[in-house]
């Protein structure tokens, strides 16, 4: 994979249903191939299906899935207006759920939470290396301000 000389970016508004979930998924299967990240597009289906599944369960409103690329690295933003922070719980064997960030974690290079000073929460996450992509804003959460 080689780096292009240009950003690429998508975004997409998501209900609070779980439809959401798939077109989500979808976003990312239309957009990283041609930005030549399809080595990454797995992970990143894995990752943004877990932010937003978590988003429609305890956020309960309407989501942003922002997506930025330089065909090397891959960085991803959720903003949804809850004020809860997620976090990581230990889901028993048995458990059906319960493993969403640790899935984000194992997966993503990076990955953290931010707070807009206008409200709500970006859960943010780096695939394809530890840096932010070029042409994207670090942790951009201004953009939600």
């Amino acid at each position: 994979m080689a780096r292009s000389d240009v950003a690429r970016t998508a975004e997409g508004l998501l209900a609070a249903a779980p439809a959401s979930v798939r077109e989500a998924r979808s976003l990312v299967r239309r957009e990283l191939p041609g930005w030549g990240a399809e080595d990454l597009v797995d992970d990143c289906v894995l990752i943004v299906s877990e932010l937003v599944t978590n988003a429609v369960r305890h956020g309960g409103a309407a989501c942003v899935l922002r997506l930025g690329g330089d065909g090397v690295q891959v960085y991803g933003e959720l903003f949804d207006p809850g004020r809860g922070a997620p976090r990581m719980r230990e889901a028993g064997m048995d458990a059906t759920g319960g493993r969403g960030l640790q899935i984000v974690d194992a997966l993503a290079d990076d990955w953290g939470v931010s707070w807009p000073e206008s409200g709500g929460k970006i859960v943010w996450f780096v695939l394809g290396g530890r840096s932010v992509p070029y042409g994207v804003s670090q942790h951009a959460s201004d953009a939600f301000a």
